[in-house]
């Protein structure tokens, strides 16, 4: 709300994550005020160069996932580099990291000794089968977990093959439940002063995710179908085919919503045929309802049927593409797209959790090159082996190699369409790869 504070303001997020899941829960914390710190490697995150959209050198992939971060290139196969991170989880509140099981520990960076230098740490480890387990050393990205998930399985037309979701959930699932006890460990923290280690799996979040088929599965024995456009418990909650040829949705669950439905279709026969009397008949007959409704729906477009039913109160709704998405009336008034402007820092305006990251940074002191150098201009380039400019600029105040936590002083502003999250939080300085 205007005038109040972001919600997790004075949080301080060390991202050593890259891709998606991971930048994906840092994100929603950035999003929420925390202060995020994104640690790459000398080459960058993968993401940077995620094809086919670029914006100047960073892919529109990357730039979507990575907004209300500051970005710290740090080589930790260098002793410095290791040390670097040692103190900048000395100072953080939260640490999320989404590589293989082990690696960080064999680079010297071990969750529990991180966690004796700074009890109240939590450390949040997003890997994709988790830190135990017969599968624990797999590789693992969202379309691996989709499918030994089951989620594929589900997805796509009857006796068609398993098709992968049009978004990466088991990405995105991994990010919200990664955030989701990041939070639950900071209420605990608040009461006890102490920190938490968090193990989160992508294969565990898309398992959770399968809630009532798994269940049905259980209880009957019957491993469940491909669900196609529609639903394996409500008859009429699928989609249809305008006369136009353009898709839409109908969820008509009640028995109000069923006659409501004949009504609109001028079909009283329908309300009065023995074999749809009740929801549970239509459930058993539901593929003669089908050809029924799809023949009856293809009398208009579809955008007169969605009219028509929403007199009615029948839930109902177009299937939209992305451009229709965003610039749907709903959507542009809850501020869901919104163009990136500039923002900077109000002169003299102090920033504490910047202030407590440098202090155990080193001040930005000279640090070996590429241990701890920022990327310049809000993180949104490649990382590269410095050049003489490059040596010339940190001779010239910024340190050769050094650890600069402050905002280029030359931010740019790009035009970008993100999610709601960054117009949420009230005006403060933003940081990272939104604003280059």
């Amino acid at each position: 709300m205007p005038g109040l504070s972001p919600l997790l303001q004075g949080l301080l997020v060390l991202d050593m994550t890259q891709v998606l899941s991971g930048p994906y829960c840092t994100q929603v914390l950035g999003d929420l005020g925390a202060e995020v710190i994104k640690l790459e490697a000398p080459q960058g995150d993968l993401a940077r160069a995620m094809q086919p959209h670029f914006v100047g050198p960073d892919s529109v992939y990357f730039v979507s996932l990575n907004r209300n971060k500051r970005s710290v290139v740090v080589d930790l196969k260098t002793p410095e580099g290791v040390e670097l991170v040692r103190r900048l989880a000395a100072a953080c509140d939260v640490v999320v990291e989404n590589n293989r099981p082990g690696v960080l520990a064999r680079l010297g960076l071990r969750a529990d000794e991180l966690r004796r230098q700074n009890p109240k740490l939590i450390w949040c480890a997003i890997s994709g089968f988790g830190q135990d387990g017969p599968y624990r050393d797999k590789p693992a990205y969202d379309m691996i977990v989709q499918a030994l998930a089951g989620g594929m399985s589900l997805t796509g037309e009857p006796g068609g093959p398993p098709v992968r979701a049009g978004i990466p959930i088991g990405d995105i699932a991994a990010g919200l439940y990664a955030a989701i006890a990041i939070l639950a460990a900071l209420n605990r923290r608040n009461a006890t002063g102490q920190g938490e280690a968090i193990d989160i799996s992508m294969l565990d979040c898309q398992a959770a995710m399968l809630t009532y088929q798994a269940a049905y599965f259980l209880h009957a024995g019957q491993v469940p179908a491909r669900q196609g456009s529609g639903h394996d418990s409500i008859p009429i909650y699928r989609s249809f085919t305008g006369g136009d040829g353009k898709d839409f949705v109908v969820c008509a669950i009640t028995e109000t919503n069923w006659q409501a439905l004949c009504r609109v279709l001028d079909r009283r026969a329908l309300a009065e045929d023995s074999r749809f009397a009740t929801n549970r008949e239509r459930y058993q007959n539901r593929t003669e309802l089908w050809a029924l409704l799809e023949q009856a729906f293809k009398a208009k477009p579809a955008a007169a049927w969605v009219g028509l039913l929403e007199q009615e109160s029948i839930p109902v709704a177009v299937v939209n593409t992305l451009d229709q998405v965003v610039a749907d009336p709903q959507i542009q008034h809850r501020h869901m797209v919104t163009g990136l402007g500039r923002r900077r820092r109000p002169p003299g305006a102090g920033d504490g959790q910047s202030d407590r990251a440098r202090r155990h940074a080193g001040g930005g002191a000279p640090l070996p090159a590429a241990a701890g150098r920022e990327h310049r201009r809000g993180a949104a380039r490649r990382a590269r082996p410095q050049t003489r400019r490059d040596r010339r600029a940190g001779a010239q105040g910024r340190g050769e190699g050094g650890v600069n936590l402050d905002p280029h002083p030359e931010e740019r502003e790009r035009s970008s369409r993100v999610s709601k999250g960054e117009a949420e939080v009230p005006p403060r300085t933003r940081y990272g790869i939104a604003f280059v």
